[in-house]
């Protein structure tokens, strides 16, 4: 009896062991399935939002957004490109490149409208001078007495050996000039200053041996023609004798308070600019172009107005005043 019913109750345990065992499998079964459908479902829609997303990449390359952020990229990388050549152009020795080429060109330029006009500035200085000088390719010379070779000149010493100097009238190498009731000195208008004023207002008169007498002290033949004495100038005589009147050059000349002879002044002036290596022709005493070419370039070099006449910036320049 006991047996039957151990048998039955190991049976029936049996029985409750395979249904609990059954039942696992059954909830396990639904739970794999929802697995692997979850899992096939991600791969489906993973799979979906690739292709999505390749079709909207190849419908549109960028983005508004992406393009925005394409363009300000390459703006970016333009203004840094500019920014690098601005900083290289505004560099300071960019700068000074340019600030020495630009002052260089206003420099040749004022040297050229200097040379046009014959004369620069009363008020340059010597190394304005020096500066126009070697733009025209000449050498910067010392103010004064002190020549293009850099010999100083004795003054006195070339005084002193004119004190009898007489010139003479040479037609055949220095042509004289006519006379010209109209004629002016040419860029005097230019000249500034009180010490110019007796060659902006020249003009030549024509009048007889009594005018002059009667209105100057002193009247002389010197170097072939007439002269009078007036104020520290000496002035052609026009008129006064019409047989002589040799004149190389028709300008005032000064000589200072003193009135000494216009001829021994060239004549000191053209020894003087000889010895500084600007005049080349004889010591004749007579204003000849070759000697107002020398003086020219004298006082070009010098800050002085370009004359080519003996004027008194000239004289004291020299120190023969």
């Amino acid at each position: 009896m006991l047996g039957a019913i151990a048998m039955a109750q190991q049976d029936e345990e049996q029985q409750k062991g395979k249904k609990k065992k059954s039942q696992q499998t059954s909830e396990a079964q639904p739970q794999a399935t929802a697995a692997a459908r979850g899992e096939q479902a991600g791969a489906q829609h993973g799979k979906g939002m690739g292709k999505a997303g390749a079709a909207q990449k190849e419908r549109t390359p960028t983005t508004a957004t992406g393009q925005a952020n394409v363009n300000a990229t390459q703006e970016g990388g333009k203004r840094k490109g500019k920014g690098a050549a601005h900083e290289e152009a505004t560099s300071p020795a960019a700068t000074e490149s340019a600030t020495t080429q630009e002052g260089g060109k206003r420099k040749g330029k004022r040297a050229e409208a200097a040379m046009k006009q014959g004369s620069p500035s009363p008020a340059a200085t010597a190394g304005t001078s020096a500066a126009a000088s070697g733009a025209a390719g000449a050498k910067p010379t010392k103010a004064g007495n002190v020549g293009k070779n850099g010999k100083q000149v004795d003054v006195q010493k070339i005084k002193g050996q004119h004190t009898t100097f007489r010139a003479q009238p040479k037609p055949e190498k220095i042509k004289a000039v006519t006379y010209n009731q109209n004629y002016r000195i040419v860029g005097a208008e230019r000249w500034q200053g009180p010490q110019y004023e007796v060659f902006r207002s020249y003009q030549p008169g024509w009048h007889d041996s009594g005018w002059y007498r009667s209105n100057f002290s002193r009247v002389e033949l010197i170097g072939g023609g007439y002269y009078y004495f007036n104020n520290g100038y000496w002035y052609p005589a026009w008129g006064y004798d019409p047989a002589a009147q040799y004149y190389a050059y028709d300008a005032p000349i000064y000589v200072g308070a003193r009135g000494q002879p216009p001829d021994q002044v060239i004549a000191d002036v053209q020894s003087a600019l000889q010895e500084m290596g600007y005049y080349h022709g004889e010591v004749d005493g007579l204003l000849g172009p070759l000697t107002r070419e020398a003086l020219t370039a004298y006082q070009s070099d010098h800050g002085l107005y370009a004359t080519a006449v003996i004027d008194e910036p000239t004289l004291d320049a020299l120190g023969m005043s």
